[in-house]
């Protein structure tokens, strides 16, 4: 789910470590477009579920620096780095976990009880499946992690508040630390 295609997968495989030697963790990387008009865009974060206009910034120039040099993509293209967003897509097994409680949208490759999409409360994980509370159901779901093809958090008024409480956080710490540096 990080990455969809093959090229995706080793872009993956080329930019994990500079992304994690920078501190920071690909969410979600895809390479769009025809031939002639590309984009490289990358989902980041850091271990903590940060990221800011800095951090975007600084993770392109490393990664730029590597795709200068390394050149696995073949024409022009154009980099792309972003956070995940609030209604961010899930990819990773953790973000499953991190995310519990939330409304949550899931796609899978094959029919499981008679459909490919689901749509519930995140429940966390269990062994490698997701576990997922779906409206009006007793039981909770499992789907398991490698049978999903696209998932993502809904936008929900909880979900919002959420990013609205973090913000403000972020806010309240970076206005701490640089009142001390005055």
């Amino acid at each position: 789910m990080r990455g969809k295609t093959a090229e995706d997968l080793r872009l993956l495989e080329l930019l994990d470590p500079v992304a994690e030697a920078a501190g920071y963790e690909i969410v979600r990387l895809r390479l769009m477009g025809g031939e002639q008009q590309r984009r490289l865009q990358i989902m980041a974060e850091t271990p903590d579920g940060e990221m800011n206009v800095d951090d975007c910034a600084a993770l392109s120039r490393a990664v730029a620096e590597i795709m200068d040099a390394a050149d696995p993509i073949a024409g022009e293209y154009v980099l792309e780095v972003s956070s995940p967003g609030i209604d961010r897509p899930l990819t990773r097994l953790k973000d499953f976990d991190t995310y519990e409680g939330y409304e949550a949208k899931l796609e899978l490759d094959r029919m499981a009880e008679g459909r490919k999409r689901f749509r519930g409360a995140l429940a966390g994980t269990e062994e490698g499946q997701v576990c997922l509370d779906l409206e009006g159901e007793d039981e909770t779901v499992l789907v398991p992690f490698d049978w999903i093809v696209e998932a993502k958090l809904v936008l929900t008024d909880e979900l919002m508040k959420r990013g609205a409480e973090q913000r403000a956080e972020r806010i309240a710490s970076d206005g701490a630390v640089s009142h001390q540096e005055d």
